[in-house]
């Protein structure tokens, strides 16, 4: 089965990896010179629904790369201003480099080991900086099974905790 993109999606490729999309139109004040007329860029003016669509594209574009990352990496790309910024930076920080890789695990790896419920917080807040931590985990190729994630967490929360997570392990 064969894909198809159409013209928007195109478009929008060419936003995301080249630059911001500007509606132009050929230059009627100047000679057309080896059959190529010069352009120009259109005034808002002049703009068609169409082309009032194509300068729409880069907020969707960059809606559509801040809607599938997470908050630690919206945190790395909030200040690009372009599409085109953004999806540089994520490649750069996304770079396939096996000594990289294996770095960002171990770190990971470290993050998930010593992972703590710490004092006075909530367990809405702990759940979300642990969550976050397997995310990453899960991201990187390192998955814990259920069980494993169940008795970190047991074994994260504090003695108050005790007689909860001891009940929790004989079920």
């Amino acid at each position: 089965m064969q894909t198809h993109l159409s013209a928007q999606d195109d478009d929008m490729w060419y936003i995301i990896t080249d630059r911001p999309m500007k509606i132009m139109k050929a230059n009627t004040a100047v000679a057309v010179t080896e059959g190529i007329p010069q352009m120009i860029e259109k005034p808002r003016s002049e703009w068609t629904t169409e082309d009032k669509n194509k300068a729409k594209l880069e907020n969707v574009a960059r809606d559509f790369l801040y809607k599938n990352l997470d908050k630690n990496m919206f945190s790395k790309i909030k200040s690009c201003t372009t599409t085109k910024d953004i999806w540089e930076k994520l490649t750069q920080l996304y770079e396939n480099n096996d000594q990289t890789n294996e770095n960002k695990i171990m770190v990971a790896i470290q993050k998930f080991n010593i992972m703590k419920m710490k004092p006075g917080e909530t367990m809405t807040e702990f759940d979300e900086r642990f969550n976050n931590i397997i995310i990453e985990l899960n991201a990187l190729g390192k998955i814990y099974s259920n069980r494993e994630v169940a008795l970190k967490v047991m074994r994260a929360l504090p003695r108050a905790w005790d007689i909860k997570t001891i009940a929790m392990r004989k079920i």
